[in-house]
């Protein structure tokens, strides 16, 4: 699994863990449905500023959202 796609994936779950639909995150984001459940499937790359936002948004650290660490 690359990156793309380990962010993808813990995204899901955290937002699942969330009780959140993808369009609620589209929506906390300013994006489309569409372009959230693109980031879901680990199609295209996620900005700095909005990586960080969805870090903060799920009490976690970038590192975990992007694989480099097992720890929340």
């Amino acid at each position: 699994m690359n990156q793309l796609e380990i962010l993808g994936h813990r995204l899901q779950i955290l937002r699942k863990e969330k009780k959140q639909r993808q369009k609620d995150m589209g929506d906390f984001l300013d994006m489309t449905l569409r372009n959230y459940q693109r980031m879901e499937k680990g199609e295209i790359n996620v900005q700095a500023l909005t990586l960080c936002t969805l870090a903060d948004y799920f009490g976690v650290s970038t590192d975990y959202l992007l694989g480099r660490s097992e720890e929340r």
